[in-house]
């Protein structure tokens, strides 16, 4: 259905990359906007489970995904104050699967999607602002982020609120065992893993009631962070220290658009469905809209195209948001007591039934969107 449909794409993120690459492939002209002057992200980690790697790997970049990360061998939730392991996920048995858990530097993974794009015929425009009502084009995807404006053209929304909670960003110098390990907090947690190239990746999450701006890039002090986080285990003290530059943002939620498409424009990731940084979706969930979106409409008219990719793609997106927010409040539990006791019985049940907790997001791990049942909500 697509033959040589001209698309333009707005936004050169993880979703515009990825839906540009897959509709190319597909045969589409594509063109992507994007008002940055280059291609680039600043440091950061993000996390590809294997829902996000098999789309990856069906745009020919799975090789490219495992030689530019590092394998994640498991998630580990510990204690705040001494280190304790509280619950450990064993993701070894994805490494032997075609999809494995992989992390990465979001600049190596957005460059890896240009490359592949690029080489799939895309054309890019950088340095330009569109305006998603004016551009003249048969399909406009808006795949432009949390302050979209093709999300505000298609829905009459509030504005989103702050969550009381912001999050600091860093990436220091350091070996590390290729693991993600989770502190956890009254009131705050910190989340490290290793990226490739010898570098840890650092985010610290804190609830307070001072407001922050929204946006990843603005920066702040170090010693805040630091000053936030006294109290935490040696180890976490001593990475702390080394942070030399540090990004901070305010958490907001935003709901999941009601309206993802119109007769000719629809949206993508962070623009349909912003997510906080939880349960380390956001990536995963932009790359699987984008295969999604493109293989709907090599399959279907348009307008039938965008309308089962809005109602393939909402339940499942809506619930892993969820489940983010779930693990936000279990992280910082307060009352030193019924910390005691979660913990416990998270140490307890992972020592009876040591696959229980992570089969309980096999929903969202297992899915393969690239694979026949693809499309049905999970």
């Amino acid at each position: 259905m697509l033959g040589d449909r001209r698309v333009v794409v707005v936004g050169a993120g993880v979703a515009g990359l990825a839906v540009a690459t897959a509709l190319a492939q597909r045969g589409a002209r594509v063109c992507v906007l994007e008002q940055a002057a280059r291609i680039a992200e600043v440091g950061a980690g993000l996390q590809i489970s294997p829902n996000g790697a098999a789309v990856l790997a069906a745009l020919g970049l799975g090789d490219a995904l495992r030689a530019g990360g590092v394998l994640n061998r498991a998630v580990e939730l510990r204690d705040y104050a001494r280190g304790r392991p509280v619950l450990r996920l064993d993701l070894a048995r994805h490494h032997s699967g075609p999809h494995p858990f992989v992390l990465i530097h979001r600049a190596r993974l957005i460059g890896l999607l240009e490359t592949a794009a690029r080489n799939a015929g895309v054309e890019f425009r950088l340095g330009e602002t569109a305006d998603p009502a004016t551009l003249d084009a048969p399909l406009v995807i808006g795949a432009d982020g949390v302050k979209s404006a093709t999300r505000r053209l298609l829905n009459h929304e509030s504005e989103p609120f702050f969550t009381g909670q912001v999050a600091w960003r860093a990436v220091i110098r350091d070996d590390a065992v290729p693991e993600a390990h989770v502190y956890m907090g009254p009131g705050r947690h910190l989340v490290t893993y290793p990226l490739s190239d010898g570098l840890r990746n650092i985010v610290a999450v804190e609830e307070r009631a001072q407001w922050a701006q929204e946006g990843w890039n603005h920066t702040d002090d170090p010693a805040n962070l630091r000053a936030a986080f006294t109290g935490f285990a040696p180890e976490v003290l001593d990475w702390l220290e080394q942070v030399e530059t540090v990004n901070l943002w305010g958490l907001f939620r935003h709901p999941v658009a009601p309206r993802w498409c119109d007769a000719r424009r629809v949206l993508a990731g962070d623009a349909a469905h912003p997510t906080l940084p939880f349960l380390a979706q956001g990536a995963n969930l932009a790359l699987e809209d984008a295969w999604v979106l493109a293989d709907c409409l090599n399959r279907l008219p348009q307008a039938e195209a965008l309308a089962a990719y809005q109602a393939g793609r909402q339940p499942r997106v809506a619930r892993a948001i969820r489940a983010a927010n779930g693990n936000a409040r279990n992280y910082h539990l307060r009352n030193r007591l019924v910390r005691g006791l979660a913990h416990g019985a998270l140490r307890l049940g992972g020592r009876i039934l040591p696959q229980a907790p992570l089969k309980r997001f096999a929903w969202l791990y297992d899915h393969d969107v690239t694979g026949p049942a693809g499309q049905r909500p999970a």
